[in-house]
């Protein structure tokens, strides 16, 4: 459905509610800056609602599940890239804290620049690959995983920014189970949960992953479809538990 459609459709107040005006605030800047920055393709321009945001907020109830009943409700994303799904979920939870974990420099700056266009208060935005975040985390804790993470160089501000682990850690198109169980599921706090936007061929993502996810302390990973909007196909979200 093209953008124009969705706008005269309700759609976008239903699904966003209050926090529409930020989330449109992002979607006009990515409108205007997205595909010359290189965030994305020529093609998603005219389907940005469908394509990126509203999909993005199809991992929103699926976060607030996962933190009901929790003392800390910390979300990392993973890869943000251009901010899905982080800073969309963030716009929609204003009571949870967010994360924004990526290597690029540019998209950092981005980020920052989204950040403050939509005026979002719960977002930190940390420059740094998912093993380097691992790496900070156990220097945290004082200790090794034994998996190397801790051989890699941590900077002062990674340091600082990575002390905790996360109830929640998200990711969208990041890469296949096989890898990003490695790069996410250290992160996660006990009884918390990796939620992943994933597309069809999810499950058998998790067939192959099995013994990784076993071997990082995942355990119960299962697909659910997410609802992204009434009248627009569904998407797939993957979810582990962390023992």
């Amino acid at each position: 459905m093209s953008d124009e459609q969705i706008e005269q459709s309700g759609i976008l107040e239903t699904i966003f509610g209050d926090a529409l005006p930020k989330v449109r605030a992002f979607y006009e800047k990515l409108k205007s800056e997205g595909e010359p920055r290189g965030l994305i393709g020529p093609r998603d321009v005219d389907i940005l609602w469908e394509r990126h945001l509203l999909n993005s907020a199809a991992v929103v109830p699926f976060i607030r599940q996962a933190t009901s009943g929790k003392q800390f409700r910390s979300v990392a994303d993973i890869g943000s890239g251009g901010g899905f799904p982080g800073l969309v979920a963030a716009a929609m939870l204003p009571d949870h804290t967010f994360t924004l974990i990526e290597p690029m420099e540019r998209r950092c700056e981005w980020l920052s620049e989204c950040v403050e266009t939509m005026g979002l208060e719960n977002v930190q935005i940390v420059r740094a690959r998912s093993e380097e975040a691992i790496a900070a985390l156990e220097q945290a804790r004082g200790k090794s995983s034994g998996r190397g993470h801790a051989k890699n160089t941590v900077t002062p501000e990674v340091a600082q920014a990575i002390r905790h682990p996360f109830t929640v850690v998200t990711c969208r198109a990041v890469a296949p189970m096989t890898k990003l169980t490695g790069w996410t599921l250290p992160l996660v706090a006990p009884h918390g949960e990796l939620i992943a936007l994933k597309g069809r061929s999810a499950g058998a993502e998790i067939e192959k992953a099995r013994k990784v996810i076993a071997q990082y302390g995942g355990r119960h990973a299962r697909v659910k479809e997410a609802e992204v909007a009434p009248g627009l196909e569904p998407t797939h979200v993957l979810i582990v538990d962390k023992q």
